[in-house]
C-alpha cells in the first residue's frame, strides 16, 4: 500500500512483536468533530488499542486520539469507542475468527488514503516467549546473511 496518496499517521510496531498476523483488513472510521483534524496531525496512538465485534459491528478501544489544540469546548474525548466501517460479511467473518478459532483482532496502522483515515486491522495469535525469541533468532541470522553477503560483493 504505498501509493502516492497514501500517508501513514500512526504504526503499531508492538503488535509485530507481540502477535502473529494472518488475514488483513482495510476498515473505516467514524470520527467526529476535530478528530479528524487531530489525525491529520498525526496525533494518534495505537499503542494499547484493540477491536471488539459486538452487536454485529466492530469497534476500535483504547486508541487514542490527542484534542484538537484550535478547537473549542465542543472537542472530542481522547479516548472512546469508535465504529470501524466494514462489509458485513468481512465483520461476520472476522466474529467468526475471532469466536471459533479464539484470534485476536488488532490494529495494525493508521493511514490517510486520499483525504480518508483508514486503519488496516489483523487477524492475530498471541506468540508465546519462545516463539518472540526464536522470530528475533531468525532475524539476527538474516541480518547476518545480509552483512556477509554485502561484504563479499
Amino acid at each position: 500500500m504505498s501509493d502516492a496518496k497514501t500517508k501513514t499517521i500512526a504504526d503499531n510496531r508492538k503488535v509485530r512483536h507481540e502477535y502473529e498476523l494472518f488475514d488483513r483488513y482495510e476498515a473505516g472510521i467514524q470520527l467526529k468533530g476535530t478528530e479528524i483534524k487531530s489525525v491529520r496531525k498525526g496525533k494518534v496512538q495505537l499503542k494499547d488499542s484493540y477491536i471488539s465485534i459486538r452487536d454485529g459491528e466492530a469497534v476500535i478501544k483504547g486508541m487514542h486520539i490527542s484534542p484538537y489544540e484550535f478547537g473549542n469546548r465542543f472537542n472530542h474525548e481522547e479516548v472512546r469507542d469508535r465504529k470501524l466501517l466494514l462489509h458485513k460479511k468481512e465483520i461476520l467473518k472476522l466474529d467468526q475468527s475471532v469466536r471459533l478459532k479464539g484470534y485476536t483482532l488488532v490494529p495494525v496502522r493508521l493511514y490517510l488514503n486520499h483525504g480518508l483515515a483508514k486503519l488496516e486491522i489483523a487477524v492475530a495469535r498471541g506468540k508465546n516467549l519462545h516463539d518472540k525469541r526464536e522470530t528475533a533468532k531468525k532475524r539476527d541470522a538474516q541480518r547476518e546473511i545480509q552483512k556477509a553477503l554485502k561484504e563479499r560483493y
